[in-house]
């Protein structure tokens, strides 16, 4: 910075000829501008998506802050031909969506995936040549959520794509170019890889994931890998809409975590970029030791996802979110969730209910990106979730999510998972979400100002309701006022502090 500041030390207005003062001016201008992008180089400033300065727990793009809601049909939307895949980002795009999660991976779930690497002649791959249909997806993916506007959270590995246990593909690491039996570049003995994997790869026996040094240092492995995720870089490093995650719900070595996360890093700062990244714990239950991984190392995990909270329910479910907040406080970070679990008569038990209940708690509990799993385990993009996300985006074009923090103690005589709370700090604008039950649902607000009166704005967040805001007169209620939904299913309730 000096050195550029004592370049622009011009000389004396003699020594500049006839024109010296149009000529001073011109250079002085160039200098200024020269000066500003030596600032920015300084001081590291970058639009791309950070998190926001102002409130850490929330992301920001262009240096405003913003809330990342989505949901799509599949979690690694880069591989779908573009006539399908068009249609679903405009989909997603025209609900109010702007984020979806894209696993790098590769198995043969639609029968229209390709590997990344190039099929000889033989029928064996060479990992050391690429196919180069894999990476044109990519890019395109890329290139076409960038210009929607739709923010991409990429996973680069996925451990599914490395066992036969599934239902569906009892063969899948039997044929993937991985398998020794399937490449030129190594043997079993030389990678320590077996031909069969029929465990389930949350049993962790796969040594795919032990290749790093700090672990068996599997090189004619790692080199591969290296080269693959130097490639996903190559692509992604020229976008500034892209976060990082390592694992999809690992259990593995912490070793490994850590030393792809320091890869993307070195990479990235290699490239002069700023990127955040990301683990992916396997852990229901936020409070088991493997989490601590990322909430306790900020430097090297600038977000948080905590998706596998979305397996449980209720209470449960939003007590493990306020959990993580005060774990975080001391780092304040974003929590993302990119798979919210719930969809009728998934394996897992869970209902469209449990998904609905689970995104307005991310919304009231603090996350900055929240995204609807592929069905069937999740909603992804169906109806409903685009009435999910329509309606979130009407509160918050009353009140931003950013503005809020949870506020349970706003509420009294609430029965367990009846309704929850978030406000800003001042009170001056409070949002209650209502989950749909079998019951009479009614709150006491009697914790603010007693002086203090508001006015409601209820938002139907059912498809039935069609996201209207009531159109019944405005309600004003006041400290001690007892509040009930207009309507059956699911409602929130927009609490705004009405002027003298």
């Amino acid at each position: 910075m000096c050195r550029f500041i004592s370049a622009c030390n011009l000389p004396p207005t003699e020594a500049l000829g006839n024109d010296s003062l149009t000529i001073r001016l011109r250079l002085r201008l160039v200098c200024f501008a020269g000066l500003l992008i030596a600032l920015a180089s300084a001081t590291g400033r970058s639009f791309a998506i950070e998190p926001w300065s102002e409130n850490p727990w929330y992301w920001a793009h262009d240096g405003k802050p913003v809330m990342l809601l989505g949901g799509s049909d599949d979690d690694n939307l880069f591989q779908w031909p573009a006539e399908r895949l068009i249609p679903q980002l405009d989909r997603i795009a025209a609900a109010g969506g702007n984020v979806v999660r894209n696993t790098m991976s590769d198995r043969k779930d639609g029968g229209f995936e390709v590997y990344p690497f190039l099929k000889l002649g033989s029928g064996k791959y060479d990992l050391t040549q690429w196919n180069p249909e894999y990476w044109e997806r990519f890019e395109r993916f890329l290139t076409e959520t960038d210009r929607r506007g739709i923010f991409v959270q990429i996973e680069m590995w996925d451990r599914f794509d490395y066992a036969d246990h599934t239902p569906t593909d009892r063969d899948r690491w039997g044929k993937h170019p991985y398998n020794p039996a399937n490449n030129i570049n190594y043997s079993a003995e030389e990678s320590t890889l077996a031909k069969s994997y029929p465990d389930h790869p949350g049993q962790n026996k796969q040594p795919f994931f032990f290749s790093t040094p700090q672990q068996r240092n599997i090189q004619p492995l790692l080199r591969i890998q290296q080269a693959f995720v130097n490639k996903v870089l190559d692509l992604s490093l020229a976008h500034d809409h892209v976060l990082y995650c390592i694992d999809n719900e690992t259990n593995g070595e912490e070793a490994w975590s850590t030393y792809w996360a320091e890869f993307l890093h070195d990479r990235a700062k290699r490239a002069e970029k700023s990127i955040y990244a990301t683990e992916m714990w396997d852990d229901w239950d936020l409070r088991a030791d493997r989490h601590r991984r990322t909430f306790d190392h900020p430097q090297r995990y600038a977000y948080v996802d905590i998706s596998q909270n979305n397996h449980n329910r209720g209470e449960k479910h939003w007590n493990n979110l306020l959990y993580v907040r005060q774990r975080l406080a001391d780092h304040p970070r974003p929590i993302n969730t990119t798979k919210t679990y719930g969809a009728d008569g998934n394996k897992f038990g869970h209902t469209d209910q449990d998904a609905i209940e689970r995104f307005w708690r991310h919304l009231l509990g603090g996350v900055a990106s929240a995204r609807f799993h592929r069905p069937d385990s999740g909603l992804g993009i169906n109806e409903k979730a685009v009435a999910c996300i329509t309606a979130a985006r009407r509160v918050e074009a009353i009140v931003p999510f950013w503005d809020l923090s949870p506020k349970m103690d706003l509420m009294s005589d609430r029965e367990e998972n009846e309704a929850y709370a978030a406000a800003r700090p001042d009170l001056s604008a409070i949002v209650i979400y209502f989950p749909a039950q079998n019951r009479d649902r009614q709150i006491t607000l009697d914790r603010f100002p007693s002086d203090r009166n508001y006015q409601v704005q209820w938002i139907g967040i059912d498809l039935e309701h069609g996201n209207n805001i009531s159109s019944d007169k405005a309600e004003i209620i006041k400290a001690g006022s007892v509040l009930t939904p207009p309507r059956d299913g699911n409602m929130a309730a927009v609490l705004s502090k009405k002027q003298d």
